[in-house]
């Protein structure tokens, strides 16, 4: 048991470490392109709050709605990896599923156009739209996404060891989560045995019924609207 509780302790650190280092990397390199024969670098932060730009005459930069979204599931998870040390079943299924999301996202970024996430209108007005000839993604779009799904991995760790864990300092025979997850199909499986499925005959005649019971419907109704409407006519004439 001494074995588990290292191996659960570490990986909720672990954990912890790789969310937060998905965020300190928002502020490294994250996408770079090539103006006026330089290379002007710009950091996730940047894209998400509109920094400066000395490379191009002190510019504001466009917010990426899609990298703006990431910081703050990044954000969440932090909050959810924090309250994981301090108390919440809750927070140990939350922290590593919004990692798990955003690091999908973030994968689509990384696999996806930088032109497409990458807004440069507000360097087209200092430097010319002709000015700027290519964009790439910088080493932190790879890095914050290996963090990311990192955190998954641990948080998952960390949430399936500690339930065994708990399972087994319990002994009340409720089983581990996978244990549970197996018994939940076997017994979906046995109950989908008990459903009896109409015959196509059955389901071709049903539909038939139907179609006809709406076409009733809406003749009764358009007959209706049109007696009413001509009555409305010559009452208010």
């Amino acid at each position: 048991m001494k074995t588990w509780k290292i191996l659960n302790k570490s990986s909720q650190i672990l954990a912890a470490a790789c969310t937060l280092a998905s965020l300190v990397f928002y502020f490294f390199p994250f996408a770079a392109l090539t103006a006026g024969g330089k290379e002007i670098t710009l950091t996730a932060a940047q894209m998400t709050f509109k920094g400066t730009i000395e490379q191009a005459g002190n510019a504001k930069m466009a917010v990426s709605a899609d990298v703006w979204f990431c910081f703050w599931l990044v954000v969440l998870g932090v909050v959810f990896t924090v309250f994981t040390f301090i108390r919440g079943k809750f927070s140990r299924w939350a922290a590593p599923a919004v990692m798990l999301g955003t690091g999908i996202y973030m994968l689509v970024i990384g696999c996806s156009s930088p032109a497409k996430f990458v807004d440069v209108r507000p360097l087209d007005t200092v430097l010319g739209a002709d000015a700027w000839s290519t964009v790439h993604y910088e080493y932190a779009v790879w890095v914050i996404m290996a963090a990311m799904f990192g955190a998954f991995v641990f948080g998952t760790a960390h949430l399936l060891i500690n339930d065994h864990i708990t399972v087994a300092a319990a002994k009340s025979g409720k089983g581990s989560i996978p244990k549970r997850f197996v018994r939940f199909m076997k017994d979906y499986k046995s109950e989908l045995k008990k459903v009896v499925w109409p015959s196509w005959q059955s389901v071709v005649k049903n539909t038939v019924i139907v179609l006809i019971m709406c076409l009733i419907v809406g003749v009764v109704i358009w007959v209706l609207d049109f007696g009413l409407s001509n009555l409305l006519d010559v009452l208010f004439k």
